[in-house]
């Protein structure tokens, strides 16, 4: 399935890249919800967390190290953020691309 992640990875499309490596990529949200707002997506297709095979698990592991790297670099490590996935339609997946949402930089209110 192609996607506009997809294009991202490939470098097909310009964003505001900021961190790779060979299994990821992380780049600032065009509609963030806070002042940062960054998400973290594999470079292989997976369309959601629903369509994990054994062998993609460890890239959560290598997520979250990279969110925390990134919560650290964009100053919002210390004063809190939040981590989310939306999967499938109702749970407002946008984009049918594994990604996590990386945001922080304001008090930020309850999901629920």
């Amino acid at each position: 399935m192609e996607c506009i992640f997809c294009k991202i990875v490939r470098g097909e499309i310009p964003t505001d890249l900021v961190f790779e490596n060979d299994n990821l990529v992380a780049f600032k949200d065009i509609n963030p919800v806070a002042p940062v707002h960054i998400l973290v997506a594999p470079r292989k297709h997976i369309i959601s967390t629903n369509e994990m095979e054994t062998y993609d698990q460890s890239l959560v592991g290598e997520i979250f190290q990279v969110m925390q790297k990134l919560a650290r670099q964009f100053g919002i490590s210390e004063s809190g953020y939040r981590i989310f996935i939306n999967t499938g339609a109702d749970g407002g997946q946008e984009v049918p691309h594994l990604h996590f949402h990386l945001i922080g930089g304001k008090k930020l209110g309850k999901c629920w």
